[in-house]
């Protein structure tokens, strides 16, 4: 029987924190977890993570109608833009009022414009739309770097790039979103034509609804730990610890897209505050509430990756300082100094121009 790796690295046994020898989140104990959590309390201010949300939102609201005419052009090579247009308006209703309005109008024009554009013209508007919708990507890079305690070395080139590519994936899982909602909506009406008023077709119509939420979250959660893997400019981590976080995003999104439309639709009347501008305000904050939702999740992955000494990145185990992650390298688990950070830094700095030189 071939022998185990050895382990890339030796722990101080006599120092080892809860859950250091983890090699999942879900095999942490219970004292690392609460270790997690107040760390994640202390760095949502250490971060300044409402600032950061506040921006990501800013850039979601300028890319939100190019993303949404992508995904409309894309559904638009493979179904009926008219479906499409039930479909978005049966998702808009899980956001708030003013919210789903705004959004609706830009739909309506974009499904009236978008009807008739086939061949170079449908890629060349689809291209523009990607593009147009890569500033939201930016801001969710520029978000996870500060988390993640990393500095942007990437070219130009390259990061736009990322951009791009992140920005299609987006655009890719909103359309299967989209196409399963629809599959979901037909099996629900195929089951109440033919099974109509028996008990097991009940159930059967209840089994779809849950299908449709568990395909949701599954989706919202596979797109957040996407971005969160390969949006910071770091080594990217092993999918098990991104889970964690990618989860918590999309819980979390849900439970603020319902419960401010509950807020504003009950309690808050922005419309005596903002006048016509409310539909806007109401929009911006839904959309700041949900980055601030999706940064939290990320924010708990990057914590939980600090909490242990095993090696979190991709291929075979490094030891700490060679794993290409500041976290991932951190082999401490009190909340780091400002001076520990760049200290940090100036090591990975002076790694990279000795590998760059061929020393």
């Amino acid at each position: 029987m071939a022998k185990a790796d050895p382990p890339a690295f030796d722990p101080p046994s006599d120092e080892w924190p809860p859950g250091a020898t983890a090699t999942a989140p879900w095999s942490m104990p219970w004292a690392a977890w609460c270790r997690v959590l107040r760390r994640v309390w202390v760095m949502t201010g250490f971060h300044e993570l409402g600032l950061l949300a506040a921006g990501l939102a800013f850039y979601s609201f300028l890319a939100l109608t190019p993303l949404i005419a992508a995904t409309v052009m894309i559904y638009g090579l493979v179904g009926n833009v008219a479906t499409v247009r039930k479909q978005m308006e049966s998702i808009t209703r899980v956001m708030p009022a003013d919210a789903a309005r705004v959004l609706e109008a830009q739909l309506l024009q974009i499904v009236s414009t978008s009807s008739g554009v086939t061949g170079l013209a449908l890629v060349i508007a689809l291209f523009f739309a990607i593009f147009g919708g890569m500033r939201a990507a930016n801001g969710m890079i520029s978000a996870l770097n500060i988390i993640n305690n990393e500095h942007e070395t990437r070219g130009t080139i390259a990061l736009t790039l990322r951009a791009a590519w992140l920005t299609f994936a987006a655009v890719l899982i909103a359309f299967t979103g989209v196409l399963s909602g629809g599959v979901f909506a037909w099996l629900q009406t195929r089951t109440s034509g033919y099974l109509d008023g028996l008990y097991w077709g009940e159930t059967t119509q209840m089994l779809f609804k849950l299908l449709t939420w568990a395909v949701a979250i599954g989706l919202g959660s596979a797109g957040f730990a996407l971005i969160m893997r390969y949006g910071p400019d770091r080594r990217p981590a092993r999918w098990r610890w991104l889970t964690p976080g990618s989860v918590l995003a999309t819980l979390l999104w849900i439970a603020v897209s319902f419960g401010f439309s509950l807020y504003v639709a009950y309690i808050s009347d922005y419309n005596a505050t903002y006048g016509s501008l409310s539909a806007i305000v109401v929009f911006l904050m839904w959309l700041y509430l949900s980055a601030y939702g999706v940064l939290l999740g990320a924010l708990l992955n990057a914590e939980i990756e600090r909490q242990t000494y095993c090696d979190t990145t991709i291929g075979p185990p490094r030891p700490p300082g060679e794993r290409g992650a500041v976290l991932a390298d951190m082999i401490d688990d009190a909340v780091p100094s400002l001076h520990q950070l760049e200290d940090h830094k100036r090591r990975r700095a002076e790694m990279a121009r000795r590998r760059a030189d061929g020393g």
